[in-house]
């Protein structure tokens, strides 16, 4: 059987699951820098996130018009949607048991669910596929492919905990929505808080990014002792007195 297109020019997305936990803007971070690092994606959107990001943003998310919802959600604030015409970007709507990432013979380098709810974690650790972002992140767990979870609630349960320790025995990555503050300081906005963590999901998938500054093992200019009369390297002289 002559095959229509060759192995090498298959297409092997990452598969990105968001669940309904609060933490969509680490989504949409993720999926910008793979779009932008110019890797194909495969997009599921629980029917709980979909409320989630209506909450959060202001936007809906319908799978008859998914493609136009994207580009609003994926669009910068206070910017023109993205245009995701040069994307490779699908969507299997949550509810499509029967899609390409339910089977283990459907071709994918590994899954990231970003934000992962309490609930999306359970139904993973036990098997529970109640849609296909459970089923695809299992799937991707049997195939022992990277698999990324981002729980964000807090304080956690010990039955939560548990279920992530199992989803670590499966091998998963454990990757709670913790961002650091080590490269903009305590004056970190929101989108530099957001990028440190969705960096942070992008090592963990192997996929180079430029979204936060690295911890070099130098101290930066706002912890370095200064000279006496001299400000520490990066700081501006302080404004003479009137």
């Amino acid at each position: 059987m002559r095959q229509s297109r060759g192995v090498a020019e298959q297409r092997v997305p990452w598969i990105v699951g968001v669940s309904g936990a609060s933490g969509t803007p680490y989504a949409a971070a993720v999926l910008r820098a793979l779009l932008d690092g110019g890797y194909p994606v495969d997009l599921v959107v629980s029917r709980a996130a979909r409320l989630t990001l209506l909450e959060e943003t202001g936007r809906p998310f319908r799978d008859a018009h998914w493609k136009d919802d994207l580009s609003a959600w994926l669009g910068q604030p206070d910017e023109a949607p993205r245009d995701l015409s040069g994307d490779d970007i699908g969507y299997w709507p949550a509810g499509d048991l029967a899609a390409g990432p339910s089977s283990g013979s459907y071709r994918a380098r590994g899954m990231v669910v970003v934000p992962a709810s309490t609930a999306a974690c359970a139904g993973i650790a036990i098997g529970l596929s109640k849609d296909l972002l459970q089923r695809a992140a299992e799937v991707n767990l049997k195939e022992r492919r990277p698999v990324v979870v981002v729980p964000r609630e807090t304080p956690v349960t010990r039955s939560h905990l548990e279920h992530l320790i199992a989803l670590y025995d499966a091998g998963a990555t454990v990757l709670p929505a913790s961002p650091g503050f080590y490269a903009a300081g305590a004056r970190a906005t929101a989108a530099q808080l957001v990028d440190f963590v969705a960096g942070k999901v992008l090592d963990a998938l192997g996929v180079p990014h430029t979204l936060a500054t690295r911890w070099t093992g130098e101290l930066s200019g706002a912890r370095s002792p200064a000279a006496p009369g001299r400000p520490a390297p990066g700081r501006p002289h302080p404004p003479a007195a009137p």
